[in-house]
């Protein structure tokens, strides 16, 4: 995939179980030529948890985009006057981040990226990451299907007998659910289906 003279908003918010599974879609998007700008939540910027230490995430973001960290709502508020950005991807997009996109809260550097994109009426692509996706947010992730210029990475339920609310991106698919929101198109099959034993 060549993703040559593109720039890529890379924003990440504190699904720490999957930060590990993003990191080599970022390396993709860098491989293939792509300009990539990270942009991380307070959470990701702030809390170790037993799947890493928040600086070795964060040192890891900046080594291999070559680029400083977004980490304020201040940094990001420019990505709309500069229209800097091709495709804004979150991921992994929370529960928390999808139910404040969904209601129009602006409270992290991560949200003010995406309002910015929205603003330029540029593609916004959501790898959701949530427990609650099938319950209480579930609301929240309808209205962001119906909305203009936001595309999803397909999802599914990843532990549906112990987690049965829970719905996760394929993350390996980041880079063409990118890519086919660049062409205004949603990666099908968007729902995926998975075999599980009970």
């Amino acid at each position: 995939m060549n993703w040559q003279g593109k720039t890529v908003g890379y924003a990440v918010t504190g699904s720490h179980c999957t930060l590990e599974e993003i990191m080599p879609q970022v390396k993709r998007f860098v491989d293939g030529g792509a300009n990539v700008v990270p942009i991380v939540s307070g959470s990701v910027q702030t809390t170790d948890t037993r799947f890493g230490t928040a600086q070795n995430w964060l040192q890891q973001l900046k080594e291999m985009t070559g680029n400083d960290l977004i980490s304020s709502i201040v940094e990001a508020e420019p990505l709309g006057p500069s229209k800097l950005l091709d495709v804004l991807v979150i991921a992994p997009c929370t529960g928390n981040t999808t139910s404040k996109l969904a209601n129009a809260m602006t409270d992290s550097p991560v949200l003010m990226a995406a309002k910015a994109q929205m603003r330029n009426q540029r593609p916004l692509v959501l790898a959701i990451s949530t427990n609650d996706g099938l319950g209480l947010n579930a609301s929240n992730i309808a209205r962001l299907l119906i909305t203009k210029n936001i595309y999803f990475v397909p999802f599914g339920q990843d532990n549906p007998y112990q987690k049965p609310n829970s719905l996760v991106a394929q993350m390996d698919l980041i880079p063409e659910a990118c890519y086919a929101a660049l062409e205004g198109r949603q990666l099908q099959p968007m729902i995926l289906q998975r075999v599980f034993s009970a």
